[in-house]
């Protein structure tokens, strides 16, 4: 059986859930409005990991982040009549910034929630493309209570930034975008590719909230089902880790990490996909995640943020687990805090 119809299965027992089908969905209508991105190689990375290495360059995408993809598919995907009372979430930066972005390319309002102490690069840059900002409490209770005050004000449309099935899609267009550039070995035929999963052998994602990694376990299963999927995550974050390992979703812990865009906690809907499709999660001290950017940055030049290299830093700290692989890896995004480094490298005492 073909691996999408197991992913369509997931969606019968599970409403709500999206699917393969989804994700081709959300390709064809965020085509005039998102970049693909690169993939880039580097030798010398490739040599310091002992592996072979396939970065998607999400960095380069537009407001400097994947969440694009996800916020314009949601955007879109409205009846002229939702969209017309605008769009509303809550974003500690780049799904903020990406919802701005996509409510402006069709000119309706957007409003954001944004918690106090979220990077000023990352709110200046929320505000720039035309939100409205709402700040409140740093806690995913206090932005939810924000969210339905200003949705209950205004009419608007609530795209969270990793539970809601348009975004989800959305994210998964990335890794649909990398398994069709650069997934097949050398000498492979694409026609072969996806009947013996002759793709990479892992894939490599930052985790949060869970959206990129939903996206990338459906498309994965769909297009590569040998291709296992890995979630990196910060150790002082590491709620995903914890509910994949005692089967149940874990919501209980204060997040601990300089990856701000990894701070939220996994939602209930991602949780399900990343257990139907056996996603393993691999937690990394934010030291070791700094001391990957760095290496990005000079060895790669790929400008990359924390809560971006995080998946980068998985593969170097697990190099026995993906020695002389073939591994696929998202860069999810590029919106440095560049006044904030000097505190950052030193805090991480690289």
């Amino acid at each position: 059986m073909p691996t999408h119809r197991r992913t369509d299965r997931i969606d019968t027992f599970a409403v709500g859930l999206p699917g393969f089908s989804d994700v081709l969905t959300a390709a064809a209508r965020i085509a005039p409005h998102a970049h693909v991105t690169p993939v880039l190689r580097s030798r010398s990375l490739d040599a310091l990991a002992g592996c072979e290495l396939h970065f998607k360059c999400e960095q380069l995408q537009r407001t400097g982040a994947f969440k694009f993809r996800g916020a314009c598919n949601a955007v879109w995907s409205l009846t002229d009549a939702q969209a017309a009372r605008g769009v509303v979430t809550h974003s500690s930066g780049n799904h903020g910034a990406a919802l701005a972005l996509a409510a402006r390319t069709r000119g309706i309002a957007c409003h954001v929630v944004v918690p106090q102490g979220a990077v000023p690069a990352k709110l200046a840059a929320i505000a720039g493309y035309g939100a409205v900002l709402h700040q409140c409490a740093p806690t995913i209770a206090a932005r939810e209570a924000m969210c339905a005050q200003v949705r209950q004000a205004t009419g608007a449309e609530l795209v969270h930034p990793y539970t809601d099935p348009r975004v989800i899609a959305g994210q998964g267009t990335a890794t649909l975008e990398l398994l069709n550039q650069n997934g097949q070995r050398d000498g492979d035929a694409l026609d072969d590719r996806a009947s013996d999963g002759r793709m990479f052998d892992a894939l490599l994602v930052p985790v949060g909230g869970g959206g990129l990694t939903s996206g990338t376990a459906i498309a994965a299963a769909a297009m590569s089902p040998r291709t296992r999927v890995f979630a990196a995550e910060p150790s002082g974050a590491a709620d995903t880790f914890a509910s994949l390992q005692r089967g149940e979703l874990s919501t209980d812990f204060v997040p601990d990490t300089i990856c701000d865009g990894l701070r939220g906690s996994l939602g209930a809907p991602n949780f399900a996909l990343l257990q139907a499709h056996h996603v393993t999660a691999l937690t990394v001290d934010d030291s070791d995640t700094i001391a990957a950017m760095r290496l990005l940055w000079q060895r790669g030049k790929l400008l990359v943020e924390p809560s971006s290299a995080i998946a980068f830093a998985a593969v170097l700290a697990h190099r026995e687990r993906f020695a002389g692989q073939r591994i696929g890896i998202i860069l999810s995004g590029g919106n440095v805090d560049l006044d904030a480094l000097p505190q950052l490298f030193a805090l991480a005492g690289t």
